[in-house]
């Protein structure tokens, strides 16, 4: 016969544990001191099993039997409900830990979406063949550089340097977000440096276009008679000589027209640090002339074929290849040209290396030359812009300004009228 609530709120304690049935296995047990509790009496796989549905008055007859409904169905269904609810309460409890699962999973994220197809199945698998097995259930937090250090190292004792060294940069960046985000306090790979534990390789320089090419490699641009927006994206690669992922990924809304300035977010920068490049008055002349073609998108260099994604990888390289440059120069070694003609010139290495930004591996001096150099920066770079120009008509690069000459002179502002001819 069923329970009734009267009968429930009626019942007394007695000298033996008493049990009061309802139907279909459900019960209230009451002990010798008081203590009520709604049972439920199954069998899975032919045993007898009891599942415990809560505590009288917390919950009511109603409640117990909902309860008791709950966990018929999950027999019905073939399932045993007591090993259902031992399995979320193991659950619950990881949920609880913000595990290095956690943290890979919440930076990938926020990273994907501004990768390349395929990049994220890559960087995935990385972390699936070497962290997340020794690691991934460990709280994030209770990770040290050592541990770090012992699972970078032993990928690069098995002969893979080239994906140990990424491998160890990836993981400082989700550790990096993962503090930044507040969910752990401290980064456990900053007291890292690769070079004190992995072996030394032999370093495979990009390919780069020695300074004396420039002339006929701009005019060969000029004659480019590809995808407009590539031979666009090469002229502004050597104008702002920031890494060809950071051109490829740019978007209108980083963009400072007044300032002449391109903020390219901590996201998108190999470092995960937030970069400012000055734009010369060549390289406001040209994004001013790319609004024209994409200034409809998002992105300032979208793919022709497919839109709203981003130039492919290869795409810059393969522009260079199709102009008699295939092994002889990349669109990352820009930078190095850039470099070597703004070392040659005398500019102050700090300011050239903020310029390319280079990570200070020394930990004082990266302390103290935290500075942006920011206006220093902006006179490289339209002296820079100046030696293309220069290049172009076979002359020799202009010579460099003395900063104290030029202390209270201001960069010219985007709706300069002097602009020379885009590069």
């Amino acid at each position: 016969m069923p329970l009734t609530d009267a009968a429930v709120r009626s019942s007394k304690p007695a000298s033996k544990t008493q049990r009061l049935y309802d139907v279909a296995g459900l019960y209230l047990e009451i002990s010798p001191k008081g203590g009520r509790w709604w049972r439920l009496k199954y069998r899975y796989l032919r045993k007898e099993k009891r599942l415990s549905l809560g505590t009288y008055p917390e919950v009511g007859l109603k409640g117990a039997r909902e309860a008791r409904d709950a966990a018929r169905q999950l027999l019905a269904s073939g399932q045993d409900p007591g090993a259902v609810r031992k399995q979320a309460k193991v659950d619950r409890a990881a949920d609880a830990v913000f595990s290095v699962r956690k943290a890979v999973d919440e930076w990938l994220a926020y990273k994907a979406p501004g990768w390349e197809a395929g990049t994220k199945d890559a960087i995935e698998a990385s972390f699936a063949n070497h962290v997340l097995p020794l690691h991934g259930a460990r709280p994030a937090s209770s990770i040290r550089a050592a541990d770090i250090r012992d699972l970078v190292r032993a990928v690069d004792a098995a002969g893979a340097g080239d994906t140990a060294a990424r491998l160890f940069q990836r993981l400082r960046s989700v550790f990096r977000f993962a503090v930044g985000e507040g969910r752990i306090p401290t980064d456990p790979t900053y007291t890292l440096t690769p070079s004190d534990f992995l072996q030394p390789r032999k370093v495979r320089h990009r390919a780069a276009m020695p300074v004396r090419e420039l002339p006929t490699f701009l005019a060969k641009v000029d004659g480019y008679e590809g995808d407009p927006v590539t031979r666009q994206a090469l002229r502004l690669l050597l104008l702002t000589i920031v890494r060809p992922a950071e051109l490829r990924g740019g978007l209108w809304s980083e963009i400072e027209w007044e300032q002449s300035l391109w903020r390219i977010p901590a996201s998108r920068m190999k470092m995960d640090t937030q970069h400012l490049v000055p734009l010369s008055r060549q390289a406001l002349q040209l994004l001013r002339q790319m609004q024209s073609l994409t200034g409809n998108s998002k992105l300032i260099f979208p793919s022709p074929f497919y839109p709203g994604k981003t130039l492919s990888e290869n795409t810059l390289n393969s522009a260079l290849a199709r102009m008699g440059y295939k092994g002889m120069a990349t669109a990352h070694g820009f930078r190095s040209t850039f470099s070597t003609a703004a070392n040659e010139a005398s500019w102050e290495r700090d300011v050239i290396e903020r310029q390319l930004a280079h990570e200070e591996r020394d930990a004082v001096r990266a302390a103290y030359n935290h500075a942006e150099h920011l206006e220093q920066r902006g006179k490289l770079m339209q002296w820079w812009a100046d030696c293309l120009d220069q290049a172009r008509t076979g002359q020799p690069p202009p010579g460099r300004v003395s900063p104290a000459a030029t202390e209270n002179q201001k960069r010219p502002k985007a709706s300069s009228s002097s602009a020379a001819t885009s590069v």
